[in-house]
């Protein structure tokens, strides 16, 4: 008997004399010298500064225009004038506005802010920027997570004595930049910022503590400040495993430290949100955040308006929190519901496009796709298909897309050979929307797909293999092993969770389909070891277990914290029955 397993395994192979030179550094075990020769890292500074545990920070002041920035808000502050916060509808641009905010309000300043609707307004700047800086009597508008790109919006604003301070982390356009006061983006060109990387909530955080800087007079800011500081961590700790940007260097500083602040926040509307994703516990990892906080705040801004999102982080009443959280809650389930229906859909679509070396990109539209969706949708094709995907909702004749990629392609480069079948367009190299209409989408899928297989992009393609760290006995899965991983956590984005291979194992019960039966809930044995595991969307494979069979898994360990109480257990990513798989 041999059941297959659902993906090619491959074995990780560091190179010795790398792998030999992080064994020799201090405090570092066999173990984890084989991880972190495996993610690329060498026995240098760079390497030291990721495994320190203390908040390790760059100045703000390096980023471009971020003088000007704080200048203009410091004046605007001590002047009372209206400062309109415009932020953005996914969790980058929710939390990095709600940082402003607090910190505007904090400072005694007259502060509004506002967030586009996805589906009536689209991303960034447009008429309805203009309207409500005028609604509000906004001297200055500070963008969080979108801007760059504004050029005509902000010309408008300028022209009517409104000025513009753009906080940002997307590409910049090829032509030129908008007329702001400030763009404080590390990916502008010239930028002598060390880490281009921030999301669009760090970007934010950053002017944050520049403007807390200049308030106190000096680079180490006043307590209250510092207060404030250390907790909006939380936020940017959100913001940067949810934007999927690399968890390296100060991010993953930004998120090791916010993850402790979010644990331990006293904001109603935080807490509010961590009980109803059932994260109201001591120790958050960055997959608490990634599938639990995350879609949560996102389904607002998916189906409704993300205002809600920010009401909610902002609020400080326990009573009006719940209700909010509940609410966010409920969105959430119709959004999966409805994101099923759609994925069905844009699979039978997919299908008429089989054939990766012609078709490389999935660039796919339909009438009636869920335009908060379609992201989504394009990042459940990416894993399913292993090729980039564009995934494009209309409302007529009109549509928006969202666009994900596999590893190793520029999404954003592919788009700019269709940007004549566009209407707009922008985002980076993981990720990428658009605005097209429906009469464009043959000539916008040739086009992309034009270049891509000029790039080479099919061979990439294909479902991504699992990529071993190392085979690890199942009685060596300990929580001192487990220990050992914690310090190189938070895992993410160029700092994959470690995956181990053990063989051998077998069933110590029953599997158990949990979970309107789409998860496996499984104890394994080898020996006198023991483990709860459970296999997330595997459910259907139940039928391929068997107790006194021998199994091959590939899997991650995890802490499992409930009542107070943490165990060991780990989370099965593959399985196989009877003969191990070959490693590639």
């Amino acid at each position: 008997m041999n059941a297959p397993s659902r993906r090619p395994w491959t074995l990780a192979s560091p190179s010795a004399e790398p792998l030999a030179a992080l064994q020799r550094l201090s405090g570092v075990t066999p173990l984890q010298a084989r991880l972190l020769a495996n993610r690329g890292h060498q026995a240098d500074e760079a390497c030291k500064a990721h495994l320190q545990q203390g908040l390790e920070l760059h100045d703000p002041m390096q980023l471009p225009d971020m003088q000007a920035a704080v200048e203009r808000l410091h004046r605007a502050v001590e002047e009372r004038e209206t400062i309109l916060v415009h932020g953005d509808y996914d969790v980058d641009g929710v939390t990095g506005t709600t940082i402003l905010v607090r910190l505007l309000r904090l400072l005694g300043a007259s502060v509004e802010w506002h967030i586009p609707h996805r589906m009536r307004d689209g991303y960034s700047f447009g008429d309805h920027s203009i309207a409500r800086a005028e609604a509000v009597g906004a001297r200055v508008v500070v963008s969080v997570d979108n801007g760059t790109s504004a050029v005509e919006v902000i010309r408008q604003l300028k022209e009517r004595g409104i000025d513009t301070v753009v906080t940002d982390h997307h590409e910049p356009p090829l032509g030129d930049l908008p007329p702001a006061v400030a763009i404080v983006n590390p990916k502008l060109p010239g930028s002598e910022y060390p880490f281009r990387e921030l999301c669009g909530g760090a970007v934010a955080f950053k002017l944050a503590w520049g403007l807390c800087q200049r308030v106190t007079g000096a680079a180490r800011v006043r307590p209250d400040l510092r207060e404030f500081l250390i907790d909006s961590m939380s936020l940017v700790a959100v913001a940067t495993v949810c934007d999927v940007v690399p968890l390296l260097d100060e991010n993953r500083s930004l998120a090791r430290s916010g993850l402790r602040s979010l644990a331990a926040t006293q904001h109603a509307g935080t807490r509010a949100l961590l009980r109803v994703c059932r994260l109201d516990k001591q120790q958050l990892t960055a997959s608490d955040v990634g599938f639990g906080i995350g879609p949560r705040l996102n389904a607002a801004g998916r189906l409704d308006s993300a205002a809600r999102s920010v009401e909610l982080l902002l609020c400080e009443d326990e009573g009006r929190a719940r209700v909010l959280a509940e609410e966010l809650e409920a969105l959430n389930t119709q959004r999966k519901a409805m994101t099923e229906t759609l994925l069905e859909s844009a699979r039978a679509q997919a299908r008429l496009f089989g054939d990766a070396a012609e078709w490389p990109v999935l660039v796919l539209g339909k009438q009636g796709w869920h335009q908060g969706l379609v992201g989504i949708a394009a990042g459940r094709l990416v894993e399913e298909f292993g090729r980039p995907a564009l995934v494009i909702g209309f409302d007529g004749e009109e549509g928006r897309g969202s666009a994900r990629t596999v590893e190793g392609v520029d999404v954003l480069e592919l788009m700019h050979a269709g940007k004549e079948h566009m209407q707009r367009y922008g985002g980076h190299a993981q990720a990428a929307g658009c605005e097209a209409r429906l009469e464009d989408l043959p000539a916008l899928r040739e086009a992309i797909c034009s270049a891509a297989r000029e790039a080479g992009v099919a061979d990439r393609s294909g479902p991504a293999p699992l990529q071993v760290d190392a085979e690890l006995p199942w009685s060596e899965v300990s929580e001192s092993l487990q220990r050992q991983l914690d310090h190189l956590a938070p895992w993410g984005e160029r700092n994959a969770e470690p995956l181990f291979l053990s063989s051998g194992v077998r069933l110590a019960e029953p599997a158990r389909a949990v979970g309107d039966g789409k998860h496996l809930l499984l104890k394994l044995r080898d020996g006198d070891a023991v483990l709860k595991a459970m296999a997330f969307f595997q459910g259907d494979r139940i039928a391929e277990l068997q107790q006194g069979v021998d199994l091959h898994v590939v899997f991650t360990p995890t802490w499992n914290e409930f009542r107070g109480q943490r165990n060991l257990e780990v989370r099965l990513l593959d399985f196989a029955v009877g003969e191990r798989p070959q490693l590639g």
